[in-house]
């Protein structure tokens, strides 16, 4: 029986051929260390250790997956976004660790309002709105999606995290047409279909093309969206946005054009604006 520092050198060897040589160990390791349940200090103390057959055929199944681009998150079916565990499927997007300042953002909104009603719009995975139900327990948090199986994936979450929110199938906020919120959140899709043959393997080959793409420029959900989200806010109320590089200019007059007023953007750690927000003040 082979040792497991001989399964990660064997399995890094291969990972080095794939789209992401830089990876290779790292990603060797965060597989075999899925696979036994333990975690990098256990195996640098039992690494002469060996591993069984079955689990030898599993990690060269998960390596084959890895080599050939496929997302570790959906290969272990486990990711971490604002410090909560979720799982994740082909059928919604990883949760970015950039969309963590939406999140902050809306936080930070909330503090204006004693029960704030948050909708979540494309809530995917579900990372936003169970993360902002985590954070902020005295608010009422609605989350849509038009993704049956998205949204099964984000009641999972829910669950997981134990939080209660309501979900709602359908396109933008047609479900709760009529209704109020002091909140409206997104991260819609917003990748251009220009733009389709630079994205990495990963993202193009495996995430879902209907959480990503919205038309040649990426603008196609916030034409819709923004009009939208002024129509179901209270007086007072915000919506909040995540958008793409290099359309905060765009989103901004859309924002404006609907009557959306204190208009800001929020950058990501690289100083790109990464949310965008405005307050429907009659």
């Amino acid at each position: 029986m082979l040792p497991l520092s001989t399964f990660v050198a064997e399995g890094m060897a291969r990972l080095s051929q794939g789209p992401h040589p830089d990876r290779a160990r790292q990603d060797a390791e965060r597989l075999l260390l899925y696979l036994l349940g333990k975690d990098k200090a256990w195996l640098m103390a039992h690494g002469d250790e060996g591993l069984p057959g079955r689990q030898a055929d599993r990690y060269a199944e998960m390596l084959e997956r890895r080599y050939r681009g496929e997302p570790i998150q959906y290969i272990t079916g486990e990711t971490e976004f604002y410090g909560l565990p979720f799982r994740v499927t082909p059928n919604v997007l990883i949760p970015r660790p950039e969309t963590e300042h939406l999140v902050e953002k809306v936080i930070e909104l909330a503090a204006a309002f004693k029960q704030p009603r948050i909708v979540d719009v494309g809530t995917g995975s579900g990372a936003i709105a169970v993360a902002l139900a985590c954070e902020i327990p005295q608010a009422v948090v609605t989350s849509i999606d038009l993704s049956p199986a998205a949204l099964a994936i984000a009641t999972e979450n829910a669950k997981r995290n134990e939080v209660a929110l309501r979900f709602l199938e359908g396109d933008l906020l047609t479900p709760v047409a009529g209704e109020r919120f002091e909140i409206v959140v997104s991260n819609p899709p917003y990748v251009p279909e220009a733009d389709r043959d630079s994205l990495s393997v990963e993202v193009r080959d495996y995430e879902p093309e209907l959480a990503l793409f919205a038309g040649e420029e990426g603008l196609a959900i916030y034409r819709r969206l923004i009009p939208a989200a002024r129509a179901v806010l209270v007086p007072g109320g915000f919506v909040a946005l995540e958008i793409g590089y290099g359309q905060g200019p765009v989103v901004g007059r859309l924002l404006a054009k609907s009557g959306f007023q204190q208009i800001e953007f929020v950058p990501d750690l690289q100083g790109i604006p990464r949310v965008a927000c405005g307050r429907f003040i009659p």
